[in-house]
């Protein structure tokens, strides 16, 4: 099969290499040529083959050419020429670091644009920290890590961040960028100020909630179903210098929920309480040890404590809710406010563990999971991910069903999360679509596979998302791709008919992001 693939990229290859286009044998527009000649226009397997997989591991599909920007003007030129020369062949879609669930970022046939040739060293410094340090502004294919390394050297940080930082901000920010401080920030999406975006017709625009705003509701969260983000001016604020982190240990669903969403809940007046971040976890009882060392966090006399309560309580689940507080200064300060918070509520009585670590080793804490499984072979593998946002209402529901139910009797590789965000900290005029309760749950089944259990594992997700349908949990996808256009009208619900709208507008060839399979 390795063999096969070989000779068809080396086939789309030399098909392509006196730079034309598909099967026609025009030359690229005039305004290409010179990016095809620079080398920056390619359409060698060296180039093709790697855009044609992503971190999924679960489809591939390869390109007929790749992009590398030196500016976005290069951006544009390609979006230019495509929506003005007749009879253009190719759909656009815009890579970043890749990480791509199921062929999102695709375009089969197509040209790939590689968004990180656009911050090589070579190029102008792409993050940049304002003056009064009240935002950053950042290229789109930055990754959020230098985002944070950048800021940090002035003393700031973006508020609203996702788990795992080595993802490029254009990339969150067309879905919506989501992780612990959700509940008390919002998504990454509700902290820009201002955009440039680069249209399905080539044009370069600067868009706000003032300026050209049906855009910048558009895009955010728009799938990259309009245009390309090349800068996004992001707010932040002080940043702390350490985090205590702490996990809770649960055996029932209902006091662990409700523990969650005192630690989230606003109170009178709109404030939040201490805890900066909250997120909880799910271990199975299968494949409870394994899980929850997996987390780096317990020793091994703790694992032997959670395994026994977990036995002598009869619980089919285990439930973890991680947080973190943040803090600049006396240490003991945090000891008697984390105290005064553990106080209030009802975890296992002796089953609270706690770290003291720095601010950046908190937030990056993912990536070094990631060096560890890479170097065990088990980074690169199958990830049939399950992503959706449950209404409160429903999430008990959830967890009978598929925690206590399909998932039992099952051995689980990769991290069940499960944790309330607050509706109101989402602006409802973007892209994203989430429940209509105040309330809203993330769930994240974030499995591995290797490639013989990949057909059982997507059997599996089928079951949980049949379950879900049959009993009415009212979710929404998140990260997902539907291929029928109803799955996603349904979706998008009241904002398909504005959605569709300003795809007509901005991008009316329909020629960028072909691997969402909305509009293609």
């Amino acid at each position: 099969m390795a063999v096969v693939y070989l000779l068809l990229a080396a086939l789309v290859a030399s098909f392509h290499a006196h730079a034309t286009y598909g099967d026609d044998p025009r030359p690229w527009p005039a305004s290409l040529a010179a990016l095809a000649a620079a080398g920056r226009l390619r359409t060698d397997s060296n180039a093709t083959v790697p855009a044609s997989t992503d971190f999924g591991n679960i489809t591939t599909a390869l390109p007929a050419a790749v992009l590398f920007p030196a500016s976005p003007a290069d951006v544009a030129a390609l979006l230019s020429a495509a929506y003005s020369t007749p009879g253009w062949p190719y759909t656009i879609a815009f890579r970043g670091r890749g990480h791509s669930l199921m062929g999102q970022a695709f375009a089969p046939g197509g040209v790939v644009v590689n968004m990180p040739s656009l911050g090589d060293a070579a190029a102008p410094p792409r993050i940049n920290v304002s003056a009064d340090g009240r935002y950053v502004d950042a290229g789109g294919e930055q990754a959020w890590i230098d985002v944070l390394r950048a800021a940090l050297k002035r003393g700031v940080a973006p508020r609203s961040w996702t788990d795992y930082l080595h993802l490029t901000v254009g990339g969150t920010l067309s879905n919506a960028g989501i992780s612990g401080q959700t509940f008390r920030h919002g998504p990454q999406i509700s902290n820009v100020f201002e955009l440039d975006v680069i249209t399905g017709r080539g044009e370069m625009v600067t868009c706000s909630k003032e300026l050209n705003a049906d855009l910048f509701d558009a895009v955010l969260g728009g799938l990259g179903q309009f245009g390309v983000i090349t800068r996004a001016r992001i707010a932040v604020e002080p940043a702390p210098a350490r985090a205590r982190w702490v996990r809770l240990l649960y055996t029932d669903f209902a006091t662990f929920a409700a523990d969650q969403e005192r630690l989230t809940a606003p109170r009178p007046g709109g404030a939040f309480g201490p805890m900066s971040y909250v997120e909880g976890s799910v271990h199975v009882n299968r494949s409870l040890a394994g899980s929850l060392n997996s987390t780096g966090f317990f020793s091994d006399a703790d694992l032997a404590r959670i395994v026994a309560l977990a036995a002598g309580r009869n619980a089919t689940a285990v439930y973890s809710i991680e947080a973190t507080m943040n803090y600049h200064g006396d240490a003991t300060a945090v000891d008697q406010e984390l105290r005064s918070v553990l106080d209030e509520l009802r975890f296992e009585k002796g089953f609270a563990f706690q770290r003291d670590v720095t601010y950046v080793e908190f937030l990056d804490r993912v990536h070094n999971e990631e060096v560890a499984l890479d170097k065990a072979g088990m980074w690169r593998v199958p990830h049939p991910w399950v992503n959706m946002f449950v209404p409160r209402s429903r999430i008990a529901d959830f967890d009978r069903g598929v925690f206590k139910g399909i998932l039992q009797g099952t051995d689980i590789a990769g991290p069940l999360i499960v944790y309330p965000i607050n509706k109101a900290k989402w602006d409802d005029s973007m892209s994203a679509a989430t429940p209509a309760e105040e309330v809203f749950y993330v769930v994240s089944l974030l499995f591995s596979s290797v490639p013989n259990e990949l057909a059982q594992m997507q059997k599996q997700n089928q079951r949980i998302l049949r379950f879900c349908d049959l009993a009415g949990i009212g979710y929404k996808a998140y990260l997902s791709r539907y291929t029928d256009r109803g799955d996603w009208m349904r979706h998008f619900g009241d904002k398909w008919g504005r959605f569709a709208a300003m795809k007509d507008k901005y991008d009316p060839k329909k020629l960028l992001s072909p691997g969402q399979d909305i509009f293609n």
